[in-house]
């Protein structure tokens, strides 16, 4: 047995500990991205946006545009 935790058991790393964090964001961050801040009314500068940055602007997004809450359907 070991004391390391299965891949199920393992709590999501924070973005700025991601081995891959400061590479440019992904096609499908940036998509999403624009989807969010075009739903919260928000303009943003993607121009060298990392993925750790992006994924950060897209919780910070999700939250004002009410996307990814567990709000119950109407």
């Amino acid at each position: 047995m070991s004391d390391m935790p299965s891949p199920q058991d393992n709590p999501a790393k924070d973005p700025g500990d991601w081995v891959t964090g400061d590479e440019p964001m992904t096609g499908p961050q940036k998509s999403y991205l624009q989807t969010l801040a075009r739903e919260a009314g928000r303009e943003i500068d993607l121009d060298g946006m990392s993925k750790a940055g992006a994924s950060r602007m897209i919780e910070e997004l999700q939250a004002a545009s009410g996307r990814g809450t567990a709000s119950s359907g109407g």
